[in-house]
């Protein structure tokens, strides 16, 4: 047996030849980068004087876009080496940080697999130094213990024995230290990640990724992956590095980043996990929020609408509402809305010119009622509008020439005013035309939704067999003033859109292949049938924790309508219950503010316990803030949060501690990643993580519903090392 002095020489002398390795790569792709750079240069220069500059040269188009092409292929050519660049130095930084042995079945040669960011091919004899950590057999790395194991090839299932498994630390290039594990991605590493404090950005887990995380990452097989997460079990990291292998094997499937989409929450963790990818050394996909496709009110604003209503009847109501316009029923009645419209409302005219019958009223709804290719609404509509004015077309040239003869018959004098009166008049008739045919050919979907709450048998008609809230007649009622007033509500501005794309269509997203649904737990069935319009032919990545609901009581039910609705031929439901985030004492803490107990396990990482503190005024719970933020800072904490419930509590917190130390209010449109200490509302929280957190104001009198409760079980969910929560008179009974 190897004594350990020998096997770090070996090491030491492995990380040297790979070094080596790197820097002449890095040295051919500098020099092919400068040689790139003078073509480019050259390539542009040439187009310059040799193309015509004149936008009145039409002639000279296609000789610019031949020279465009060519500045474009030398364009691209110099950033692929640029790239390539980045990734070698990089990986001289940390060219690895695992290492298994693999003796295949059937050969006697011992595979020494060093897992990386990257792969590693000196190109002179072909030996491969360290594989990307997406490779097929790396799989093993993150799943197989050590002895008889498989990973799955392009050639099939491909078997043998784990013989070693290695991890190590390097940095600057310089091997820190090494330890060999058994079982799975060892503690002791899992220990020294996880110990480190937070960044104002999320980072890639690739050196501690688990077996139950690898099997999320890799799958291919599903059309629809659900994942359910307890809060810190890294979902959404997972979700990042499951796109990066996407990207990886899509080389073979043609996937690349314009294919992939993710759904974010806000736009504050769309920012925080925007490093994430480029770490990867993948480009940055496409990042939607759901209010981004709506018009009306946001769900930050929805969350406060609802804060600052607890207590009273219209709380409840809202939320009923909220529940009721979210649901399957009501997308239901919505279809129902539609046909009726089409059906009962839709009043086609006869179309005359002139004396000549064009269509009559029966022709045309004979023609959009024959929809055999299953065209949205407003396409068949459109359709026939165009078909009207293409029969018009002729008959109006011909009106129009009669027009010119006269005028050619006319003196002089008159001919100006003829000419005149000939266009306003054709002007008049081409107006009131369109007003005639875009009485029956244009729908307006907010009239259209507003018929459902100004007519309430219309509403009662539209739900039989539905089972109508008990407070429908207050549903009705409210919603036809807000919508008389013009305020357009979240749950309403999806009510909405899913009416403008069951009418419309919607081709704005056919090229996505891949959607992430994160938060999921945040969606009503409602957004994933809109999400199922815009993403007709995508494959779905699903996380979502029931337990971080707000406004509703969360279940795994809500998974059912997940697979339900988005309906695709495979689909797996997988849970994550393990927690990583928080230590092991204020994952505790947390799991006693749930309401019901949890299938949870925490990893045990052991820091000190969360602190309740009584203050006797808000002023002293300010100035004990400012006391304990320096504390933090001298422990080396750079991520601080003071959490607090709403938006308004939090613009005086800023106002009362502005003074006193440097702090910055995280808002939903603006993300501010240089402060050290940030103020932010507990719902926009989720999914960010923070060294420590302060909880403001976790009185009785603050915190005292259901909803409260989830609010601050989110707050607390954030912390990494340390959580400290303020009272001022009773503290709250969740606590």
């Amino acid at each position: 047996m190897e004594n350990f002095n020998d096997i770090q020489r070996e090491e030491n002398r492995y990380l040297e030849k790979t070094l080596d390795v790197i820097k002449t790569e890095l040295q051919k792709e500098k020099e092919a980068l400068n040689s790139r750079l003078t073509k480019v240069m050259a390539s542009r220069r040439e187009m310059w004087e040799k193309s015509s500059h004149s936008s009145e040269d039409f002639d000279g188009v296609p000789e610019m876009n031949q020279y465009l092409n060519e500045v474009n292929t030398e364009t691209i050519g110099y950033t692929s080496v640029q790239k390539r660049i980045d990734k070698y130095e990089k990986m001289l930084k940390s060219p690895y940080f695992g290492r298994f042995d693999f003796s295949e079945e059937g050969f006697d040669e011992i595979e020494k697999i060093y897992v990386g960011l990257s792969n590693l091919m000196d190109k002179r004899t072909e030996d491969i130094y360290v594989y990307d950590w997406r490779a097929p057999i790396c799989s093993m790395f993150y799943r197989n213990e050590l002895g008889r194991g498989f990973y799955n090839s392009p050639a099939g299932k491909i078997y043998g024995d784990v013989l070693l498994k290695r991890q190590y630390k390097i940095e600057a290039s310089k091997l820190k230290y090494f330890f060999d594990s058994s079982i799975r991605i060892n503690d002791e590493m899992l220990q020294e990640v996880l110990g480190r404090n937070s960044s104002d950005k999320m980072k890639s887990i690739v050196e501690t990724i688990q077996k139950e995380q690898d099997i999320v990452i890799r799958d291919t097989e599903n059309e629809l992956l659900i994942v359910q997460g307890a809060a810190g079990s890294g979902k959404t990291s997972i979700a990042l590095h499951r796109i990066a292998y996407l990207l990886y094997e899509g080389l073979n499937s043609k996937l690349n980043a314009n294919d992939v989409l993710i759904i974010s929450p806000n736009s504050i963790f769309s920012n925080y996990i925007s490093d994430v990818l480029p770490e990867l050394g993948e480009e940055n996909v496409q990042q939607i929020i759901f209010e981004d496709l709506i018009k009306g009110e946001s769900r930050q604003q929805q969350m406060e609408r609802l804060i600052e209503l607890q207590g009273s009847e219209s709380f409840d109501a809202s939320l009923e509402s909220i529940k009721f316009k979210g649901s399957n029923e009501f997308v239901k009645i919505l279809d129902r809305l539609l046909e009726y419209y089409e059906r009962r409302l839709l009043s086609f005219k006869d179309i005359y010119y002139h004396g000549k019958t064009i269509e009559t009223a029966q022709e045309l709804k004979s023609i959009f009622l024959n929809n055999k290719i299953n065209m949205p609404m407003a396409k068949r509509l459109a359709r026939i509008e165009n078909m009207i004015l293409n029969k018009i077309h002729p008959l109006r040239k011909e009106r129009l020439e009669l027009i010119e003869k006269i005028v050619e018959r006319t003196t002089e004098t008159h001919m100006f005013e003829i000419k005149s009166f000939s266009r306003l008049l054709a002007i008049k008739e081409a107006n009131k035309l369109m007003e005639h045919i875009r009485s029956f050919t244009y729908i307006d979907c907010t009239k259209l939704y507003k018929l459902l709450f100004e007519d309430r048998n219309l509403l009662l008609r539209l739900s039989k067999d539905i089972d109508l809230p008990e407070n429908i007649d207050r549903i009705i009622t409210d919603t036809r003033n807000n919508l008389n007033k013009g305020f357009v509500s979240y749950e309403d501005a999806a009510a909405l859109l899913y009416l403008k794309l069951k009418l419309e269509g919607s081709e704005n997203y056919d090229e996505v292949k891949q959607v992430v649904i994160d938060e999921a737990q945040d969606y009503y069935p409602m957004h994933y049938h809109i999400y199922k319009l815009l993403f007709k032919a995508s494959r779905y990545t699903v996380l979502g924790d029931f337990n971080q609901t707000l406004e509703k009581q969360g279940s795994k039910d809500l998974y059912d309508y997940v697979e339900k609705i988005l309906h695709k031929t495979k689909t797996v439901k997988l849970n994550l219950n393990k927690s990583y985030r928080s230590s092991f004492e204020i994952n505790a803490f947390n799991q006693r503010l749930l309401k019901e107990k949890q299938d949870f396990a925490s990893f045990e990482r052991h820091e000190a316990e969360p602190e309740v503190k009584f203050m006797k005024d808000i002023e002293s719970v300010n100035k004990e803030i400012c006391i304990e933020i320096d504390e933090f800072h001298n422990k080396g904490y750079k991520n601080i949060a003071i959490i607090c419930k709403d938006k308004k509590e939090a613009e005086r917190i800023q106002k009362s501690l502005g003074s006193l130390i440097e702090i910055k209010t995280l808002g939903d449109k603006k993300y501010d990643s240089k402060s050290s200490v940030v103020i932010i509302p507990s719902y926009l929280s989720k999914g960010l993580e923070f060294d420590a957190v302060l909880v403001y104001n976790a009185s009785k009198e603050n915190y005292k519903s259901d909803f409260d409760r989830r609010l601050l079980y989110i707050a607390c969910t954030r912390a990494l090392h340390q959580l400290v929560l303020y009272y001022t008179g009773d503290k709250c009974e969740f606590i």
